[in-house]
């Protein structure tokens, strides 16, 4: 590992950036920094103000360069037990040891510390730089940088999105919708039960549809299907409703996602949970006419489908690969290839080690991925 790769994946571990924070401190320092290597920035921002995309490009404006795409929030660390503090990195036995490290700024400072190296080789075709914020919570910060890639700059070649792979090329990732139902019901005592509506009972029912929903999915999955697990899956993580162990809740809600496989509709399980929901609330209403059953969607990040492509042929050459896997988890990918841009995900670092606490990158992924960014560089200087 480079000593310029160590510094980079110090200092941007070292920015708060869970996803209820702002970004912008670590916006600016990157911005700042490539401006001190005569690289312009451009930023795009969400409508507070409190974040940031950014975009840059390396090299000259020409098309068939590479984007390197990577979100730069992460999860929170509430409640779980590190044995160091998250935002300072620790090195031991081989491992970075922070957040973020493996999801995913590695990629990005191992990137960005080799943008001297770009400039001294005189890139032919360039290398721009994409980082989103809100990847973590439904992959909001994209889609308006991605707007203005399709506009600002010339026809990339390939996308490599550098999600944590452990340097394998990924063709193929699930898409996700996040969902929040909202029950409505009625209180009353709960020793008069005939004169209330319970919004619990209502949505301990739903919810049990959904999982039965994915028992059928799970029942009559494809064998030969790559992803694992191999069927489109459907999960309630949160519910919060009521008020009082003698009090039939009046209110509930839950939210859920589907994660659907590329080429299954999310919107049909939706539907199917909307008409099963019209079944319960005539039942509802004959007590309590005001009585509702609504879901709002609060995310959907469509697929990546293997599509082959220069992506792809990249990747493969680079790597030494003749195929592609599949991953279970949504990422940012799906959307640039809906924009029309050939999309891989490759990233050091293993998808096993997000989220968690005591998140590490072994350092041999980060020498790794010097190594095949190197390759890169090199490939886009001839």
């Amino acid at each position: 590992m480079k000593p310029q790769s160590l510094a980079m994946i110090t200092k941007l571990v070292g920015f708060d950036t869970v996803s209820h924070n702002s970004n912008l401190q670590l916006i600016h320092y990157i911005r700042d920094y490539l401006a001190d290597h005569g690289v312009q920035s451009h930023l795009v921002g969400n409508p507070e103000g409190t974040k940031a995309n950014l975009f840059a490009t390396v090299g000259p404006n020409v098309e068939g360069g590479i984007v390197l795409s990577g979100h730069t929030d992460v999860v929170p660390v509430d409640g779980q037990p590190w044995d160091t503090d998250p935002f300072v990195i620790e090195q031991k036995d081989g491992r970075l040891y922070g957040r973020g490290t493996s999801d995913m700024k590695a990629f990005s400072a191992v990137a960005l510390a080799m943008v001297p190296d770009m400039l001294k080789k005189g890139l032919k075709r360039p290398i721009h730089f994409a980082l989103s914020y809100d990847e973590e919570i439904g992959c909001f910060g994209a889609p308006s940088m991605i707007a203005r890639l399709v506009t600002d700059i010339a026809k990339p070649g390939a996308v490599i999105v550098g999600e944590p792979t452990s340097m394998r090329p990924i063709v193929a990732h699930k898409g996700i919708a996040a969902l929040r139902t909202t029950i409505v019901g009625h209180e009353a005592h709960s020793s008069q039960v005939q004169r209330g509506v319970s919004a619990v009972t209502t949505a301990a029912r739903l919810i049990t549809f959904i999982d039965d929903m994915m028992a059928g999915n799970k029942a009559s999955a494809d064998p030969d299907c790559r992803f694992e697990p191999p069927y489109t899956t459907l999960h309630v993580g949160v519910v919060h409703g009521g008020t009082a162990l003698n009090i039939i809740s009046r209110e509930c809600s839950f939210v859920w996602d589907i994660r659907a496989l590329p080429g299954d509709d999310w919107r049909s399980y939706l539907d199917r949970f909307q008409q099963y929901a019209d079944t319960l609330l005539p039942a509802m209403r004959a007590i309590a006419p005001a009585a509702s059953i609504t879901t709002e969607i609060m995310a959907d990040a469509p697929p990546l489908q293997d599509k082959g492509g220069a992506a792809q042929e990249l990747i493969f050459s680079l790597c030494g690969h003749t195929h592609g896997d599949v991953v279970p988890y949504a990422a940012e990918a799906g959307q640039f290839q809906e924009s029309g841009f050939s999309v891989v995900l490759c990233g050091p670092g293993s998808i096993d080690q997000a989220h968690q606490p005591n998140e590490y990158i072994d350092i041999s992924q980060v020498t790794a991925c010097e190594k095949f960014l190197e390759e890169v560089t090199d490939q886009l200087s001839r």
